[in-house]
């Protein structure tokens, strides 16, 4: 591995080959805790392997012991858990929580998965070894997308500024702001899967082409670019995890996202495989042709290969539309979703009753020996190098240089903003604290 490291390899082999599924009602127990923990350190190695370019073994464990499955249905379960327990929870009598964070922590393991398997899906063996779970897997991307596209109409989530009156409605802002990132990642998954188009089975093809119709979908991101906005007549672009302001010299390059959304289009519209199979409908052709507009020379210049684009919509043009296919298809379909909403449909009241009561009201020893375990799982060392950039003040978002005294974990530019930032960090701050005292 890389010169910094986290874990050693025979360490990381431990905690890749303990990964497994957890129920539902499981969620934010001891033992599902532990595996989150393991995730978030198999999460920063695969970050800093790759940063230093000296392999990546942690891909290569996770390949070789058939884990990328697993990854993908515990992505799913803690979507569903979201979506169908965390709203019932939040509606609870008895659930007046006094510390947000074993919640906050349930809540972030959707990240940390979409964020490692990022990571991993830049190699093309890990999405064969992926094997039918890519299905549920391109389902759970076309959902995270078309929250983006419909939430573009309302603007994309602020950053975390504003003070709230109580923890709950903290959290579930910064669970807002959470889905907006997560949905960000899964648009590079599903970048990287595109990417193996040609050796993706028949079925997922089909998912992608036909049932969820996904160049429609990426042309309609290109539209609205939610990843963009306009704040105080200044563009600014969301980057790193953050909302950054981009200057005058730097608005005609391509961002990332925008890149990642048409090396997608040009994956599924130019590979013969697909070509083959996507049915060029009226509809689908007004959309695909909106794409001429955006194709411009200061595009092409940064990306070339998107002329062969603009020349299948330069025949596109010329073509009369296809009417509907009606074959009869028998293809796989995704099972995991179906799976666990089966297994769970009329539980989720009972399954938030049991968490209120066995998982999210933690004793203050239970709290203490958790912080304890996250100060030794986010090495500063290791944070820092993993890092994008240079850090941040918690409070106001310019470039920081102090860090807090007593718990080492949050950045300030200067004493005027941690005063101001002490009331929301206050807290978080004593509790690392006790933590780191009771090693």
């Amino acid at each position: 591995m890389g010169d910094l490291e986290l874990l050693l390899p025979g360490e990381a082999d431990v905690l890749v080959r303990g990964l497994r599924s957890f129920q539902l009602r499981d969620m934010g127990s001891r033992g599902w805790n532990q595996q989150h923990e393991n995730l978030e350190k198999l999460n920063m190695q695969a970050i800093l392997d790759a940063t230093a370019s000296q392999g990546e073994p942690i891909q290569e464990l996770l390949v070789t012991h058939g884990k990328i499955p697993t990854l993908v249905e515990e992505l799913i379960a803690v979507e569903m858990w979201k979506q169908k327990v965390f709203p019932v929870l939040c509606k609870l009598e008895d659930f007046k929580p006094q510390n947000t964070f074993p919640i906050y922590m349930v809540l972030h393991h959707e990240a940390s998965i979409i964020n490692l398997l990022e990571t991993m899906f830049f190699h093309k063996e890990v999405c064969e070894s992926a094997e039918d779970t890519v299905l549920d897997l391109v389902d759970y991307c076309h959902r995270k997308l078309t929250l983006l596209v419909a939430q573009s109409g309302r603007g994309a989530p602020p950053e975390e500024e504003s003070q709230y009156s109580s923890p709950m409605q903290e959290l579930q802002k910064q669970a807002e702001l959470m889905e907006f990132e997560i949905a960000l990642k899964a648009l590079s998954v599903l970048r990287y899967i595109t990417d193996c188009v040609d050796s993706l089975s028949l079925s997922t093809l089909s998912r992608m082409l036909s049932t969820h119709n996904l160049p429609c979908l990426l042309v309609e991101l290109l539209e609205h670019s939610p990843w963009s906005r306009r704040e105080g007549g200044k563009l600014q672009q969301f980057e790193s995890g953050r909302w950054q302001t981009v200057t005058p010299s730097e608005q005609q390059k391509l961002s990332k996202l925008d890149g990642q959304v048409w090396i997608a289009l040009y994956n599924l519209l130019l590979s013969p495989e697909a070509r083959a199979r996507y049915c060029l409908t009226s509809f689908a052709k007004g959309q695909l042709l909106k794409l001429r507009a955006f194709l411009t020379d200061t595009l092409l210049d940064q990306l070339p290969n998107l002329a062969d684009l603009q020349g299948f919509l330069a025949h596109l043009a010329l073509t009369e539309a296809q009417p509907p296919k009606k074959d009869l298809v028998l293809e796989q379909i995704p099972e995991i979703w179906e799976r666990l909403e089966r297994e769970n449909k009329g539980k989720w009241q009972a399954i938030a009753k049991h968490q209120l009561w066995h998982v999210f009201s933690p004793s203050e020893q239970d709290l203490r020996l958790q912080a304890r375990r996250w100060a030794e799982t986010y090495r500063l060392d290791v944070l820092e190098a993993v890092a994008p950039e240079q850090p941040r003040c918690a409070y106001c978002s310019a470039e920081a240089s102090k860090r807090c005294s007593r718990c080492q974990n949050e950045w300030y530019c200067c004493r005027e903003c941690q005063v101001k930032h002490w009331e929301k960090h206050g807290k978080a701050c004593v509790l690392a604290v006790q933590g780191d005292r009771a090693k």
